[in-house]
C-alpha cells in the first residue's frame, strides 16, 4: 500500500490513478488529520508528501515519522513545488528518499517509487538474531528463550528491538521514550522503567542482555 498526503484534489487523484495502473495498491489524503488516522490503521510500504499543507507541514510530519521506531524505516518520496537548492537539501535532510519537483511526469514518478522500494528493500535491517538461550525474529515477531515462545507486547517487542539494533550503544532514556512511544520530552515518565521491568521479567536468564546506565538510559550487551 502506497499513501499520498496531497491537498490538491486534481493532482491526489491523478497520481493515485497512475499507481493503480501500474500494479500498485495506493491511498490518498487530503489533509494530516485523515494521514495519521490511517497509519493508526496500517502501516504503508511507502508515503508520497506534499510540503505545503493545510495545519501541519509536510516537513515536520516527515521529522514525525523518522522519530518514531515504528514509522522511520519507511520510505518517503517529497512531491512539491518548492524546488530551490534549499527546499531538496532540508527535505532531504529531514530523511526523505527522493524529492520530485512539480510538475512531473507520471511514469518518472512510478519508476522513482520503485526505486525507492528496490533500494529500501536490499537495505532492510537484519531479520533474525540468535545469543544462547535468545532467538529473536522481526518478521515474525517471534521471541524464543531456550526455545520456549515469549509473549510480548508490541511495545515490549518494539522496545526490544531497538536496543538490539543499536547493541553496544547506550541508549537514553529520552532517545528510547521518543522511538517507541513518542515522549522524548518527558524526562520523569515512568513508561520506560515498567517496561524495561517486564521485559526482562518475561526474558528470564536473557534478561541479563538489557544493561541499565545508571543516570543515563539502557544498553543490550552481547556478553
Amino acid at each position: 500500500m502506497i499513501y499520498m498526503l496531497e491537498d490538491d484534489e486534481s493532482i491526489r487523484k491523478l497520481v493515485i490513478y497512475a499507481l493503480e495502473s501500474q500494479g500498485f495498491q495506493a491511498e490518498g489524503f487530503g489533509t494530516p488529520e485523515r494521514f495519521w488516522e490511517a497509519m493508526k490503521k496500517e502501516e504503508p510500504e511507502l508515503i508520497l508528501l506534499d510540503i505545503m499543507l493545510p495545519g501541519e507541514g509536510g516537513i515536520e510530519i516527515l521529522k514525525r515519522l523518522r522519530n518514531q521506531l515504528a514509522t522511520e524505516e519507511i520510505p518517503v518520496i517529497i512531491l512539491t513545488a518548492k524546488n530551490t537548492e534549499y527546499d531538496r537539501v532540508e527535505g532531504l535532510d529531514a530523511g526523505a528518499d527522493d524529492y520530485i519537483s512539480k510538475p512531473f511526469g507520471m511514469m518518472e514518478l512510478v519508476a522513482r517509487v520503485r526505486a525507492v522500494l528496490r533500494r529500501r528493500s536490499s537495505g532492510s535491517k537484519t531479520s533474525e538474531y540468535s545469543w544462547r538461550e535468545l532467538y529473536v525474529c522481526r518478521d515474525r515477531h517471534e521471541v524464543k528463550v531456550n526455545e520456549e515462545e515469549i509473549a510480548l507486547t508490541y511495545k515490549e517487542f518494539m522496545l526490544l528491538l531497538l536496543l538490539i539494533d543499536n547493541r553496544g550503544i547506550v541508549m537514553s532514556r529520552e532517545t528510547l521514550l521518543e522511538k517507541i512511544w513518542g515522549l522524548g520530552a518527558e524526562r520523569e515518565n515512568r513508561t520506560l522503567d515498567v517496561h524495561i521491568r517486564t521485559l526482562r521479567a518475561k526474558l528470564g536468564p536473557a534478561g541479563m542482555y538489557i544493561q541499565t546506565v545508571r543516570g543515563v538510559g539502557y544498553r543490550f550487551v552481547e556478553d
